[in-house]
């Protein structure tokens, strides 16, 4: 699928949708959330058609279980409370449930895991992309969505430590759509638009959006503007439909994102080599670049057999790929070593879930996910001659090409029991095989188990354990020949490469729920989880790009809380996160790390890079004057920093606010990010595997136009 041209993103992408957090528990899980999917068809041509496509929208929900699992929902009304509407970067959606961790480059963690997150679009795993500074997905597309995390149902393999379950709103609209723009300070703007409507059986959602800013990555700098740091980011995303009959439909899914950034700049800085012909360059004057593309579709054929059971095909290709250009002259006098770094991984495969409802007790689900990849690495360098201590030995460079390849396979299958044992009890037990043939082969049976209890209406209790396997991330594995920088100004640390590994873990997850009334929704929830082969990322190298390690142990373990209250004008919720992550002793990528560091972390328990003691969010919405009066707010104790990651950096707490008013079918929103204009740190450029530093955004103000037809 071609990247999409400003031209084609000028059509179509708004949600007009949006929300404030309801951290519910899971209920069993006939009790799904497809009803708000298909209960806004009028405009089908007759009610047999309408009442199929409510019936199979019914019936893919009932394809994804939840027992046992921690799961906040998220629905059109939440979305569009948020200060940003429909505008709100997808991560910084997900930044507002328990546990989760904000951090540079767009990052987010989960219950002290680095990345680690399945994205479904319909049910429907889309592999991850290359990461980097853009958001491939977005708010705009979701008609609601679901958060799983904890001990997950045997369905859910791969990337465990959460599960973003994106609904599209494809057929939940009529004929329409809208156009939206937005503009602010720091030269934000951004051009959206959407369409959807039916012809009879035919159904379609097409959305697109350009946006960028001077401020596309974090700043490096408490200032409140950065040097060198524009970014141009274009999405598209399109929802195809066809209902074949009463009990069948085709779809296929289409996304697109193109984003272009500068790499900011840092002033002052004295460089470190001495380039032959060349006076030394002003280091605000660098001009290093980034692009990331990423391109997905699946068709899916969705049917049923009898009113008892369900099924869907999927068939899915994805491909994405970074590209690093460097500064030549300022990289190679500032950090010894130009490189323009090219990655590419495409992926396809086939995703197969069925369900079969044997009685009122029973509930059988099984299924099939295979995947095919492969993954291309196309290093060019520029760097110095250096002695055995690293000092250059030469002002002339020397030009080094490394390129690698990896192809791999990965597939696994699963089955599972939701049984009934009584009104108040229902358990979810099952088992999933997995096996990856990567940098090897490896396997493993996980069983998994899942427990609720609802005693009474406002009150639940679940608890759930999981056996894990998490592949390497194939886009991530760094193939870098140690032996071709050696003597150079990149000779890398140590010379032990080790391929990186599977993680396995043991997770147990304990929870419980209350609604005291309709109102107000309480929520505990606990988790521990024992690791071997933690898989974890840092940024090694001159590009901004991660790269994935073991450490051979690790131990994590935290409680999350949470609080909603729903009234008719006033909505509000609070949330806290506490999380203990530590490992020991890095098994794999050691060629990253100086000795010393790595003999530290081989005899002492160190705390990941991304663990933060105390995480919090807190959102308000309030109708009154005929405005939406929305504000978010978010916190913490610091992300860790320093040798081996022995500190952490200052806390902080940032908030955001806005007002919207409709006239007629125009909306207007008017709003301030980091109304008090806190300068913050999420990172230093010290710990393990951490780059440049990365200050928060300062305040920015907007205006967002919207206007429905």
């Amino acid at each position: 699928m071609p990247s999409l041209s400003k031209r084609h993103l000028a059509l179509a992408l708004a949600i007009a949708y949006p929300m404030v957090l309801h951290a519910q528990d899971l209920a069993p899980s006939d009790a799904t959330s497809g009803d708000s999917a298909s209960s806004d068809v009028t405009s089908l041509g007759t009610v047999q058609i309408n009442g199929s496509r409510a019936k199979l929208d019914a019936a893919r929900n009932g394809l994804s279980p939840e027992t046992g699992s921690s799961v906040y929902r998220l629905d059109a009304e939440d979305l569009k409370k948020l200060p940003q509407g429909e505008s709100t970067p997808l991560n910084q959606v997900i930044l507002q449930t328990p546990g989760v961790v904000q951090d540079g480059f767009g990052q987010i963690h989960v219950r002290g895991d680095h990345s680690n997150i399945q994205y479904r679009i319909n049910g429907v795993v889309i592999p991850e992309s290359i990461s980097g500074f853009g958001q491939s997905l977005q708010t705009r597309f979701a008609d609601h969505l679901n958060i799983l995390t904890g001990a997950l149902p045997a369905q859910y393999g791969y990337r465990t430590a959460a599960v973003v379950d994106i609904q599209s709103k494809g057929e939940a609209l009529g004929s329409g759509g809208s156009v939206d723009l937005r503009v602010g300070s720091r030269g934000m703007r951004e051009f959206s638009a959407e369409a959807s409507g039916t012809r009879g059986p035919f159904s379609y959602f097409v959305t697109g959006s350009y946006d960028g800013s001077q401020v596309g990555i974090e700043n490096p700098t408490p200032a409140s503007n950065a040097i060198h740091d524009q970014d141009h980011q274009g999405r598209g995303f399109a929802d195809l439909s066809w209902l074949i009959s009463d009990d069948a439909r085709v779809s296929l899914l289409l996304g697109s994102s193109n984003g272009r950034f500068q790499i900011p700049d840092l002033p002052g800085q004295t460089p470190a080599f001495t380039l032959a012909g060349s006076a030394p360059k002003d280091s605000a004057q660098l001009d290093a670049r980034q692009q990331e593309r990423n391109n997905f579709a699946v068709l899916s054929y969705q049917g049923n057999a009898g009113t008892s059971v369900d099924y869907q095909v999927s068939f899915f290709d994805r491909t994405t790929d970074v590209h690093y250009r460097p500064d030549v002259v300022g990289d190679l006098q500032y950090r010894g070593i130009a490189g323009e770094i090219l990655r590419r991984n495409r992926a396809n495969g086939l995703q197969a879930d069925l369900s079969w409802r044997i009685d009122a007790a029973h509930t059988v689900r099984t299924g099939l996910f295979l995947q095919r990849e492969n993954a291309t690495s196309l290093d060019t360098a520029q760097v110095f001659p250096a002695d055995a201590d690293g000092a250059q030995t030469s002002t002339v460079p020397l030009t080094i090409v490394d390129a690698s390849g990896i192809k791999g396979t990965l597939w696994g299958a699963y089955l599972q029991d939701e049984w009934k044992l009584a009104k108040a009890l229902t358990l979810n037990y099952g088992v999933r095989y997995d096996s990856t043939d990567l940098l090897g082969r490896e396997a493993q049976l996980s069983p998994r188990l899942g427990l609720v209890y609802e005693p009474s209406p406002g009150f639940n209790v679940h608890a759930g354990y999981a056996r894990y396997f998490t592949p390497p991330p194939t886009e991530k594995i760094d193939s870098t020949s140690v032996q071709a920088f050696a003597g150079t100004t990149n000779a890398l640390p140590s010379d032990a490469n080790t391929a990186v590994r599977a993680e396995r873990s043991n997770y147990i997850d304990l929870g419980a729920g209350w609604q005291p009334n309709e109102q107000l929704t309480l929520n505990l929830d606990g988790y521990y989880r024992e690791v071997s082969h933690l898989q974890d990322e840092g940024q090694f190298g001159n590009a901004l790009i991660y790269s994935a390690f073991n450490y051979a142990h690790g131990r994590i373990y935290g409680v999350d809380l949470s609080a909603s209250w729903h009234d008719r004008d006033v909505s509000a919720y609070v949330n806290l996160g506490f999380t203990h992550a530590r490992a020991r002793q890095v098994e794999t990528g050691q060629f990253n790390f100086d000795a010393s560091e790595l003999a530290y972390i081989a005899e002492n328990w160190v705390h990941l890079d991304h663990e933060q003691k105390l995480s919090a969010s807190a959102g308000l919405s309030w109708k009154a004057l005929g405005t939406t009066w929305s504000a978010s707010a978010l916190g913490g104790t610091g992300l860790r920093n320093g040798y081996a990651n022995t500190q952490h950096l200052p806390g902080y707490g940032v908030i955001n606010a806005a007002a919207a008013r409709s006239f007629g079918k125009l909306e207007v929103r008017v709003g301030l990010d980091n109304v008090f204009d806190r300068t913050y740190l999420l990172r230093d450029g010290s710990g393990i595997g951490v780059g440049a530093p990365q200050y928060g955004l300062r305040r920015t103000a907007y205006l967002g136009l919207s206007q429905a037809f």
